[in-house]
């Protein structure tokens, strides 16, 4: 076992001039000695003597240091073998040449001393063609650590083994005739076949048949491709017969096909029906009323049946998109092709999508189906998150769509209202008219909002808050939106930290998710608002999250409601996915509220137990002060556009109908008028300005451009309008007035808004920009790019933020 073959050439694994180093320190040893006794210098002789000493005891002890490696992986080789001494399956270790330096007893015994050879003679005999395998085993395992193959040989199956060692290759010669003889207890015919589509094996059914030695699958079943459950021809002894193969695929790439006969006898006594038992596949066998009439155990536990159980096919399963009944009667009149379908298992208390494959076969009671079955769940829930992925882009670019449009009309409305209430008072009996006037169009601009939300294409404004302070606020709208059965209650941890979010957006987040709330508990309970400093000293792994260690504040929703289902509650923050009644919501309230956490920098996670309750919880980072920050620097954000309003005078959140928010919009009614006055009051230029300016108005929606320039005009602005960028510049080019500010749409027919400016500004420099778009603020940055001192004001806005905008560019 211990003796050394001869080395042959270097092979492809092994390291490349190991065997070089100490002969050429040794001939640099003996060049350099014979230089010392040539040379007259007696220091240079001493100098190369000693260099040349030097190189033959390096030489000396690499070759020693060589030979002890040499003989330690020796022994670490015979080691292995002795591992497998007695194994019965011949085994060999090969050198980094691909000698065999080892053999087991095994080995042999059936080929004899074939130390120093390669492997390939010595398995020549049991091997065809050994030497082309163990080249491919040979090149594969510089790659991986462990390489087989299957080759099939006149007297039976061997599988080649190759295990990569330091230094070194063990090999292995496996028998397996007996592990791909699969199926000699099935009734059924069937073959294993590779991944060539080579025939390996074959039961005595299948021999039998057959009558013959097969090579190919294409000797057997000529219509390829072959498609399992596509009824096809087989090519028997005694001429073609109509067969239904089925395919059960190995992890190696080996497939067991076998081939179901069309029944000769009725089917609880045909050789199907007895052989379903032993296939590892889910099949039916269905009658032409389309009624289950035999299973195996696979088609019952997919389907959630019992042993027994002959029910019609179209009580076990559903959502096929047509009635199953008209599916089972086209595919056995053949008015179909047969082809797969993904329906989902009604019995089955969990969610299980099966992919079912029809196909018609006859006997002597008449025409029947065999159906073949996959768990298709894993396939389905992948195709469910693409659709939603598609959904959710389709959907982001029609929001973005609609709020151009939609908020053109929303401003003329809210607008004009505006105007309307600068010339009413409380008291007068269309002042509560125009109020919901108002307030409805702002619900309209909320939807729009909350369409981008989930999208997150809308334009936050992040900014410095307590949520003691506005929390506290919020806290007396969110009572009357749950009414008087549902307590709320609000806890607050003492030493609460400032965040930086969108408070407009954020307060829309908890509205949203106490409706909710509300709703789980029609007959009352209480709803528990809490915030929590938390520390996480290490990242928090959770539903597919990571949330990276640091200090956050954290906001829990938390209500004795009904529960959510197990099954459901990795989808309440999908798009359009709603656990209320049809027509009760629309599955947008929760996907708003994930995108606006996702886009603050936040998490948002559920916890829920069916029949105690559900807790919503907002991980939020914890906003880090400068040390050098001015004391009371946490405030809250400035006005904006009523898109997303949750102030008093703000639309209620999704769900929000009912008595309560019937209530809340009574309250809010009275307050949204007030805050547009006083605005609008403190709008305009400061006092003592003795020019309010001149504006040019470009805007193609003619209702917008009238309340605007009414609007302005009101404030004692000079105005002059165009309804595109054309008319603009041409009113430029023709008036005699300094013109102070440009306020200008974004979008209109032919230039638009940024590029008629960047044209005027060369013959009006430093005159201040006011953008005005229905888009979100990031779909026109790279627009307007480069336009100094310009300021984006969405629409729809009020006319107080017209006023006040313009007020702020000037002044």
């Amino acid at each position: 076992m211990s003796d050394r073959a001869d080395m042959p050439a270097r092979g492809p694994y092994m390291p490349s001039g190991w065997s070089v180093q100490p002969s050429l320190l040794i001939a640099l040893g003996f060049a350099a000695g014979l230089a010392a006794l040539l040379v007259q210098t007696w220091a240079l002789s001493f100098s190369l003597a000693a260099a040349g000493g030097g190189c033959v005891a390096a030489a000396v002890v690499l070759s020693l240091r060589a030979v002890l490696r040499g003989r330690r992986r020796r022994q670490a080789l015979e080691r292995v073998i002795d591992l497998v001494r007695h194994d019965p399956a011949p085994a060999f270790v090969t050198d980094p040449a691909g000698a065999i330096v080892a053999q087991n007893v095994a080995a042999s015994r059936r080929f004899g001393d074939r130390r120093g050879q390669p492997v390939s003679r010595a398995i020549g005999a049991v091997l065809p063609n050994a030497a082309a395998v163990v080249f491919r085993h040979e090149n594969a395992i510089g790659r991986r650590p462990s390489v087989h193959e299957t080759v099939v040989t006149p007297r039976g199956a061997v599988r080649l083994v190759a295990n990569r060692l330091d230094g070194a290759v063990f090999w292995r010669l496996e028998d397996v005739s007996d592990e791909i003889r699969t199926g000699s207890g099935i009734g059924l015919p069937m073959m294993v076949v590779s991944h060539s589509d080579a025939v390996l094996s074959m039961n005595d059914a299948m021999r039998e048949l057959l009558g013959r030695q097969v090579v190919k699958v294409a000797d057997v079943l000529p219509e390829m491709p072959l498609v399992a459950g596509r009824r096809t021809r087989l090519l028997s002894g005694e001429g073609p017969i109509e067969v239904v193969p089925i395919i059960v695929t190995a992890r190696d790439g080996r497939r067991e096909i076998y081939a179901v006969p069309g029944l000769a006898e009725p089917p609880a006594a045909s050789v199907a029906a007895r052989a379903f038992e032993a296939l590892p596949v889910a099949l039916l066998h269905i009658g032409a009323g389309g009624e289950v009439m035999a299973s195996n155990r696979q088609a019952q536990a997919l389907l959630g049946i019992g042993a027994e159980e002959m029910a019609p096919l179209s009580s076990l399963v559903e959502g096929l998109g047509r009635p199953v009944r008209d599916w089972v009667s086209d595919s056995l009149a053949e008015r179909i092709p047969p082809r797969s379908e993904v329906v989902r298992a009604r019995r089955r208390s969990d969610e299980c999508f099966l992919q079912i494959s029809l196909s018609r076969i006859t006997d002597a009671t008449g025409p029947s189906l065999l159906a073949v079955l996959h768990d298709a769940t894993e396939l389905k829930t992948l195709e469910q998150q693409f659709a939603q992925s598609q959904k959710m882009q389709a959907i982001g670019e029609l929001a973005g769509g609609i709020a151009h449009d939609f908020n053109n009309l929303l401003t003329a409305i809210t607008g004009h209202c505006d105007l309307l209430l600068l010339r009413h008072d409380h008291g007068d009996e269309d002042y509560g008219d125009l109020v919901q006037i108002n307030q409805n169009a702002n619900r309209a601009a909320a939807l729009v909002g909350q369409l981008l939300a989930f999208s997150r294409k809308q334009t936050l404004e992040p900014d410095i808050v307590d949520l003691r302070d506005t929390m506290g606020e919020l806290t007396h709208l969110l009572n009357r939106l749950v009414g008087e059965k549902i307590r709320l209650t609000l806890n607050h941890d003492p030493g609460l930290l400032p965040v930086r979010v969108d408070r407009r957006q954020l307060d829309q987040v908890i509205m949203n998710l106490v409706v909710n709330a509300r709703d789980a508990m029609p007959d009352g309970g209480e709803i528990r608002l809490e915030t929590r400093v938390v520390r996480l000293a290490e990242p928090l792994l959770r539903d597919n999250a990571v949330v990276p260690q640091g200090n956050y504040v954290t906001i829990r929703v938390r209500d004795e409601g009904h529960g959510i289902p197990v099954d459901k509650l990795g989808r309440i923050f999908e798009p359009f996915f709603t656990t209320k009644k049809v027509g009760e919501g629309t599955g947008l309230g929760l996907s708003m509220a994930y995108g606006i956490v996702k886009q603050t920098g936040g998490y948002i996670f559920v916890d829920s137990v069916v029949g105690s309750g559900t807790v919503f919880t907002i991980y939020i980072p914890v906003y880090d002060v400068p040390a050098d920050a001015v004391p009371g620097a946490v405030s809250r954000p400035k006005a904006r556009s009523a898109a997303a309003p949750t102030e008093p005078g703000s639309p209620a959140p999704e769900g929000s109908s009912g008595p309560g928010a019937s209530n809340a919009g009574a309250a809010r009614a009275g307050d949204a008028p007030g805050a547009h006055h006083g605005t609008a009051a403190d709008a305009g230029p400061p006092p003592g300005a003795e020019r309010p300016g001149t504006v040019l108005l470009v805007e193609d929606e003619a209702p917008v451009r009238a309340f605007a320039s009414r609007a302005l005009k009101l404030r004692g602005y000079h105005v002059l309008e165009a309804d595109n960028a054309e008319a603009a510049l041409e009113t430029l080019r023709t008036t005699e007035e300094r013109i102070d500010i440009f306020v200008t749409d974004v979008v209109m027919p032919g230039m638009d808004g940024p590029s008629w400016v960047r044209e005027a500004l060369h013959a009006y420099p430093g005159v201040k920009v006011v953008f005005v778009s229905g888009y979100s603020e990031g779909d026109i940055e790279e627009m307007s790019a480069g336009i100094p001192g310009a300021v984006f004001l969405p629409k729809p806005f009020s006319l107080a933020d017209l006023t006040a905008t313009v007020a702020r560019q000037l002044h």
